[in-house]
């Protein structure tokens, strides 16, 4: 059974090695991500960001100790709006300052590394995501 660490604990604590320079690893939960990352599966390698751009992954704090791992998908000067690759509807904003890390690669639990993808076209999909990810859902996992 995964050891279950509350984001209020957890992150704050990545915040300070990510701070230091060091690259950090842990498995995200939820289903925000889907189909790129599968919450309690895949593992995430953060880094800092040194620069951003629109279709990074980013960990970010979007209210007081309301943390997400989403895609950056609008940048207006140092205003940021973030959306799951799995939501439907919803957005996220924060400022740059509010960036703890971005994500530098994306694991299975077998160890393979997925393909990082800047989401343009999954972002085009919109329309139509909640069907995709219908299908998504009922497809068995080879990986």
């Amino acid at each position: 059974m995964p050891h279950l660490i509350a984001n209020a604990v957890l992150i704050p604590e990545m915040d300070k090695f990510i701070r230091e320079g060091r690259e950090v690893t842990f498995t995200p939960g939820g289903v925000s991500m889907r189909p790129f990352i599968e919450g309690g599966r895949d593992s995430v390698r953060l880094m800092q960001p040194a620069s951003l751009r629109v279709g990074d992954i980013v960990l970010a704090e979007v209210d007081t100790q309301h943390y997400v791992l989403h895609r950056l998908i609008r940048i207006d000067g140092d205003a940021l709006t973030l959306m799951g690759d799995g939501n439907l509807r919803g957005e996220e904003h924060c400022l740059r300052t509010d960036i703890i890390a971005k994500v530098a690669e994306i694991r299975s639990p077998k160890g393979h590394r997925k393909m990082m993808t800047r989401g343009r076209l999954w972002h085009t999909l919109l329309p139509i995501r909640w069907f995709l990810l219908k299908i998504y859902r009922h497809t068995p996992r080879i990986i």
